[in-house]
């Protein structure tokens, strides 16, 4: 049974992702070290709004003021689809979250924990369990996962949207290295995970809320 066009440009895209992962893992040392800036106040500062701005409480409180603000103007297509764009994201984000509760993968030396080798350490380790445990939570980005699939999402619903939107994604993505939370690698391989979830919910959940948005605040 051939596959389908789509089929295809998914299993590249995931085989492109894999190939991205891997070569950010070789560079992860040197990029987290040009962009760290935990040494220049200035920029630390700057950094560190801009990672405030991929939680979950921002998003989603954003999120749902733009879309009633949209709804009191009677503009229900527009406040739907900038309501699955906030659910989505935050969706993206939690699964991104979960995966490195997970994985356990270290963070960079300045948040890592003391005295363990930077690696992947799973759920457990030396005779605890680590789940939870912020220092070994660095991969993928939970902030980066639901920043970039911010980003997706609103590509793809308007491309307009989706450009503005990926500028933030970028900001929030170089936030997390540069404060030292996040290896190069744990970023990409977030991109690589919110943009292949967002493809599938524009499918499976973008058509409900559209939906429930006609039926109940149609006019």
């Amino acid at each position: 049974m051939k596959a389908t066009k789509k089929q295809r440009t998914i299993a590249l895209w995931l085989l492109a992702g894999v190939a991205l992962v891997g070569g950010a893992f070789y560079l992860d040392n040197r990029v987290d070290a040009a962009l760290d800036v935990t040494k220049n106040p200035a920029l630390n500062n700057f950094a560190w709004w801009c990672s405030k701005l991929g939680e979950g409480e921002i998003v989603g409180g954003a999120g749902v003021i733009i879309a009633a603000i949209f709804l009191l103007l009677r503009r229900t297509r527009i406040a739907a689809d900038v309501f699955f764009i906030t659910v989505a994201s935050l969706l993206i984000g939690l699964a991104g979250t979960i995966m490195r509760v997970v994985v356990g993968r270290t963070r960079p030396e300045l948040h890592g924990p003391h005295g363990v080798a930077q690696g992947f350490y799973g759920v457990w380790h030396d005779g605890h369990w680590i789940i939870g445990k912020a220092a070994f939570s660095a991969f993928p980005s939970g902030h980066a996962s639901l920043a970039v699939g911010l980003a997706a999402s609103a590509w793809l619903v308007h491309r307009g949207w989706g450009m503005v939107a990926a500028i933030y994604a970028l900001a929030v993505m170089w936030s997390r290295v540069a404060l030292q939370w996040h290896h190069l690698s744990d970023v990409i391989a977030s991109a690589v995970l919110a943009i292949s979830l967002a493809l599938l919910l524009k499918k499976f959940l973008k058509p409900t809320v559209e939906f429930q948005f006609d039926r109940f605040f149609g006019v």
